[in-house]
């Protein structure tokens, strides 16, 4: 009892999620540079391990719209402890198969429970800290976010070439276990009353559903979209998702809350996240190849030079709080998105002559501007969900979050591949031309300018104008239920002037306007 009343609660939630989704965002992206190892050593082609990586994204597909329902029946402390070890416990039989069933199997329990993870990790997160303490949140958010993808690559090439190939998944078990202890020691309990049954219409259509698109958009842009199995998993997919929509705004208690969305600060977060999220990815995924394929760079070198893209991701979390402040969600976003297509469209210039230091210049200031826009989204898209409907507003959130992720990804190869690749899209086998991968860096940032589109419809008042109401209505009634979900509201302070939370919003909103 005395340890617990030394220790920050808050900082300790940070400490967990850092962690946790440090180990999920890495597990995403490590293994890609074993997956000609382990066919090697299992004696299997390249193409056929490649079912690692899908059998994974599926999983976490298929199991990720019931997370939230889980968390809030069962409670999410529960919940995460569950999914961690099974998370950690999988990582560990992954390193010991010894063939690619078994490894293959594993990483559908490693998908499944990572599925269930970052939604309930969030939502305890967001639960923890009410919305006008959620600025601070991105200088810890960003960690993961930025460190995971980077440092992803270059830790599982040290592993292949210097220990060996199972490290790739043994490296999660000190992180999950110390996040298992951390977790039963520290983690609250809570479940919401009102959860109801599990919407077993919604799951039916949701799981199959999500599972076959992202399938479908992961195997497509490989295997060509004319295949028969992917251009019918790809239909059905779209189809369920399709009377998923139907079923679920005509459902009491849905699996998933889509009228979430009728909340204009959520639904534009979510999109500009989306089309950020899709430019981003798509840029880590071309300049690589630009760099090595077409000017004949090294692995190595190629993860050194794209390395500073993180460290400007940290870099902004550390400003954003101020800079967000200063100058208000929709012109911080506007003017970094914008920044950062001009950022691409230097690196498409970049060449053989070109210094390594200049690339990395640019990279870094990619990832200072993006930092901005990823910080921002993170601590304004729940503004405005109540406490209640975190769990399902998290799930949501997460979803679009792997969905837009897998559709920047097969339009950017789609691309790459129209655009003259020879036999292949895939590093190192088809002679990447430079021009392809230039036409294919331009698309990513068409997608940043996509998402600058919907930036204008932020309000500068829609947060501000958020919390003044919050406190207010704490203020006047301190037992209720505004009260209980704004902790941080300081009473007759927070209304002491009816009309002020009004005044300032007309204020800020007409400062953006």
């Amino acid at each position: 009892m005395t340890n617990n009343a030394r220790l920050n609660p808050k900082l300790i939630v940070c400490i967990i999620y850092v962690a946790t989704m440090f180990m999920v965002a890495m597990d995403a992206n490590i293994l890609n540079v074993a997956l000609r190892t382990i066919g090697s050593e299992f004696g299997m082609a390249p193409s056929s391990v490649g079912v690692i990586n899908v059998s994974y994204l599926v999983s976490l597909a298929v199991v990720l719209p019931a997370a939230g329902w889980l968390g809030d029946r069962f409670g999410t402390k529960r919940m995460f402890l569950l999914a961690i070890s099974m998370f950690t416990v999988s990582s560990a039989l992954c390193g010991l198969s010894a063939n690619l069933e078994t490894l293959s199997l594993f990483r559908v329990i490693q998908g499944a429970s990572g599925g269930m993870l970052t939604p309930v990790a969030m939502t305890i997160l967001f639960r923890t800290f009410p919305p006008q303490e959620r600025a601070k949140l991105s200088r810890y958010l960003v960690f993961p976010i930025a460190l995971a993808p980077a440092f992803g690559p270059i830790l599982g090439g040290f592993f292949v070439d210097y220990l060996t190939w199972r490290w790739v998944f043994f490296v999660n078990i000190p992180i999950g276990a110390a996040a298992v202890v951390f977790a039963m020691a520290y983690l609250s309990e809570h479940r919401q009353p009102d959860a109801g049954r599990l919407d077993w219409l919604g799951l039916a259509l949701a799981a199959p559903g999500f599972g076959m698109l992202v399938y479908a958009l992961h195997q497509g842009a490989a295997e060509g979209w004319a295949e028969p199995v992917i251009l019918m998993t790809g239909i059905a997919g779209a189809l369920l998702i399709a009377a998923l929509v139907f079923v679920q705004l005509r459902t009491a208690k849905p699996l998933l809350d889509l009228r979430l969305f009728g909340d204009r600060l959520f639904r534009t977060m979510v999109l500009i996240s989306v089309f950020t999220a899709a430019g981003l990815l798509g840029m880590l995924y071309v300049f690589p190849l630009l760099y090595q394929d077409a000017l004949g760079a090294s692995a190595f070198d190629s993860g050194l030079t794209t390395f500073p893209e993180a460290l400007g991701l940290m870099l902004a979390s550390q400003v954003v709080p101020w800079t967000y402040n200063k100058l208000g969600p929709r012109r911080l976003i506007t003017i970094a998105l914008i920044a950062s297509a001009g950022l691409y469209a230097l690196l498409c210039e970049v060449g053989a002559s070109t210094s390594p230091w200049w690339i990395r210049a640019l990279m870094l200031l990619c990832g200072f501007c993006l930092g901005h826009v990823v910080s921002s989204v993170q601590f304004s898209v729940f503004a405005n969900i109540p406490p209640a409907s975190m769990g399902r507003a998290s799930t949501l959130f997460t979803m679009q979050n792997r969905l837009s992720s897998g559709l920047g990804l097969a339009v950017i190869v789609s691309i790459l591949a129209a655009a003259g690749t020879g036999s292949s899209a895939l590093p190192g086998e088809g002679g990447l031309s430079i021009e392809a991968c230039r036409i294919a860096l331009y698309s990513a940032a068409g997608f940043l300018l996509i998402a600058c589109l919907f930036a204008q419809r932020i309000r500068a008042a829609d947060v501000e104008l958020t919390l003044q109401k919050r406190k207010a209505a704490a203020a006047a009634k301190p037992g209720s239920a505004p009260a209980a979900a704004n902790p941080q509201a300081k009473g007759p302070a927070a209304a002491s002037n009816g009309s002020a939370p009004a005044a300032k919003a007309q204020k800020m909103q007409a400062e953006s306007s």
